[in-house]
Order: structure tokens, then C-alpha cells, then sequence
């Protein structure tokens, strides 16, 4: 690994903190506050060619790898957008992985380009209300028709599908065999949001409410055969190899929220004065501040090492995870930490760290447990029993 300066990542990163500055942190709160999508943000983001950043440049994308994405993500989070400006644009920097590596040509020709120029909205439709983590046991499922198939389930947790055109929908084509391989029979569809065949039920959440979260209930979705992404049974196999890369870009995402909250606790312990003297001359309130900064450094030299591998293409489960729980940890230690730094205030909304705190807390949760990391960890790495 090389840890001298990047000139293209430097631009990356002087790019996306210019353009996030035109979108303070008063603007994500309103979006908070109204729940409402943030589509100048977006739309920024689409003319700046920032989409599509993994996307091959023969079809219209920037050609870059997860060590870029994951670049872009960390600065968006880190500006004050959080996980609200993260989310808007996830899908669109780096969701398409299924499609670039297992789809169609001509569904690469279809699609990929209007990804790019911001145009295609796409919701990642896996998670089940009976399923949750255990995705082997789904149970949506595309019945075999002439010209395709008709999907009848439920999925929880979507991000974005009041906004999508289409979602890349994991569901059974064939029954779950007790005595099989608990993967087989699954298959990824690259299908449309047909509202009238699929309900959209907006999820009322804790936070990162400028971004919807919604449940489905899908009736009878036709997907035509072209829509399959990869082979049929295979679909777990298609998502399976963007997991790691997955890992490797939240747990920037949970770095960059913890740098924001860091900024703004610090910033505060030099200015609030109380018995004369400013509050970060207490040891009380520099040494947690101190820490923070040291959890967040070390969490990022982790998270270094399982880019650099994932863009390698090295195996990297055990690093991809450790970064993802290390990061999710240290970005809310320092929520945390700067929210008490606030006192009552960091209670109120006025100075934005409690929604830094809210949204740091997901991270401990999404896109996997840190419960489940620690399970990865005491299977595959200490080749302890596995416990599920």
C-alpha cells in the first residue's frame, strides 16, 4: 500500500467538498425535519458527473473503483450530509455492480448510461420482514411464465423505491431444499416498480429521514426474461461479490459522519466559555475529544487496508468486516462524544450534532449488525462452531 498523496483523489475530494458546501448543514436538517427528498442535492451530484463514478467508461462512467466511491461517500458525510446525502446517491456511485459485472449486454447498454447522467432511479430490494439478515430464507417468489416471470412477497428496509424506476429484486425461482444448499434457488431481477402491482408503505424512522425507507408488497410483478441479472438460481452468487466492496463504502460513510461530529464538538469546546475559561481546557472535555480522533484514525487505517484489497481483488471478508465494524464504532463514539461536549444544547437541534448522533447510530446496524460481523469473525477467521 502506498500512503503518499493521491493526486486524483485529492481532486475527488476538493471536488465533492466544493460542491457539498453549497449544502450546509441547514439544509440537510430541514430535509430531516420535512422528510422530504433532496433532489437540488441529487441533481448537483448528476451535473457534476459524480454519478456513475464505478460505472465503465464505455458506457458514459467515470471507470473508477470502490477506493473512489468509498472517497466520495466518506466527503458527503463528512460535510454534515450524513447519511441523507450518502443514501441519495449510493445506489447511483456504486449499486450497479450486479448489473456491470453479471448483466446483459444490452442491459448494460439499456441502463448503465442513464445511471450516469443521474435519469435512473434504483431501489436494492433484498431484505424480508421473516428474513432480515438470514437472506437464504426469503420468501418472495417469481413463479415461471411465457416471456417470464410473477413475483408475489413482501421486502423491508427499501431505501428509495418512492423515487425508483426499477429495483434489483433477490427472489426465489425455485422452493428452499432442507437438504440442499440453503443459496441455491435464488435469482436477482433488474425489475420495475409497476405501482400497480407493487404497494409502497414509507417506514417512519429514528433518522436519515431526508432519504424514505419503505416496506413492499408486491402482487403479481411481471418481469420479463431479459430482466434477469446473471443465471437463474444464481442470483445470491450475483450479489455475493459486491458484500465486501458494500462493507468497505458504509464504513466510510459511519468515518465521515464521526469527522463531522468530531469538527463540531471541537469547534464548540474552544468556543463555549463556562467559569471563564473555554470548556476544552478541561480534561474532562479534551480527553474524550482526543480519543475520538484517535478511534477515528485508527479505524481509518483499517479501512485503508480493505480498500486497497478490495480493488486488488484480494480476499478481504476478514478485513472488509473488521473496517465496517471499526468505523460504525468510532463514528458513534464520536457522535457521542460530541454531543455531551454540547451539553443541553447538543440535545437541541441548533447545532446539528444530535442528528450527526441519530444517523452514527445507524451505522452500528446497516448494512450488517456489528452482532453479525462479530459472527463473520469467530467463524471464518478463529474457526470457531458457527452459532446460526
Amino acid at each position: 500500500m502506498d500512503f503518499s498523496k493521491n493526486e486524483t483523489h485529492e481532486e475527488i475530494r476538493q471536488g465533492i467538498g466544493n460542491l457539498c458546501k453549497r449544502f450546509p448543514d441547514e439544509y440537510w436538517s430541514k430535509h430531516d425535519d420535512s422528510h422530504e427528498f433532496p433532489w437540488e442535492f441529487y441533481n448537483a451530484m448528476a451535473d457534476g458527473g459524480w454519478m456513475g463514478l464505478t460505472i465503465p467508461v464505455e458506457y458514459g462512467g467515470g471507470g473508477l473503483g470502490v477506493t473512489e466511491a468509498a472517497i466520495v461517500e466518506r466527503e458527503i458525510a463528512a460535510s454534515g450530509a450524513g447519511m441523507g446525502g450518502c443514501s441519495a446517491v449510493h445506489i447511483g456511485i456504486f449499486g450497479f455492480e450486479p448489473i456491470i459485472h453479471h448483466g446483459s449486454e444490452e442491459m448494460r447498454k439499456n441502463y448503465l448510461p442513464r445511471v450516469v447522467t443521474g435519469e435512473l432511479h434504483t431501489s436494492f430490494a433484498v431484505t424480508e420482514p421473516d428474513a432480515g439478515t438470514d437472506t437464504t430464507n426469503i420468501k418472495t417468489f417469481a413463479k415461471k411464465v411465457d416471456g417470464g416471470f410473477l413475483v408475489s412477497g413482501k421486502k423491508v428496509w427499501i431505501t428509495k423505491a418512492q423515487e425508483a424506476e426499477r429495483m434489483l429484486l433477490l427472489c426465489r425461482t425455485s422452493p428452499r431444499d432442507p437438504n440442499g444448499k440453503r443459496t441455491a434457488g435464488m435469482t436477482l431481477l433488474f425489475a420495475e416498480m409497476d405501482r400497480s402491482t407493487v404497494q409502497i408503505h414509507p417506514i417512519p424512522k429514528m433518522g436519515r429521514n431526508a432519504v424514505d425507507t419503505n416496506e413492499l408488497f408486491i402482487d403479481e410483478l411481471f418481469v420479463a426474461d431479459e430482466d434477469v441479472v446473471g443465471e437463474v438460481g444464481q442470483g445470491f452468487r450475483t450479489i455475493l461479490g459486491g458484500l465486501n466492496a458494500e462493507r468497505v463504502i458504509s464504513a466510510n460513510a459511519a468515518l465521515g459522519i464521526g469527522e463531522a461530529a468530531l469538527r463540531r464538538g471541537v469547534e464548540y469546546a474552544k468556543q463555549r466559555e463556562v467559569f471563564g475559561r473555554p470548556i476544552g481546557r478541561n480534561q474532562g472535555i479534551a480527553f474524550p475529544l482526543a480519543e475520538a480522533r484517535i478511534r477515528l484514525d485508527a479505524a481509518e487505517a483499517m479501512l485503508d487496508k480493505a480498500t486497497w484489497m478490495v480493488d486488488q481483488g484480494l480476499p478481504c471478508g476478514r478485513e472488509a468486516n473488521a473496517a465496517k465494524f471499526l468505523c460504525a464504532e468510532a463514528g458513534f463514539y464520536a457522535a457521542d462524544v460530541a454531543l455531551q461536549t454540547h451539553g443541553g444544547f447538543g440535545f437541541g437541534k441548533e447545532f446539528h450534532v444530535e442528528r450527526y448522533f441519530r444517523e452514527s447510530r445507524l451505522m452500528r446496524i446497516a448494512p450488517i449488525s456489528q452482532e453479525m460481523v462479530l459472527n463473520y469473525t469467530a467463524e471464518h477467521v478463529l474457526g470457531l462452531p458457527r452459532s446460526y
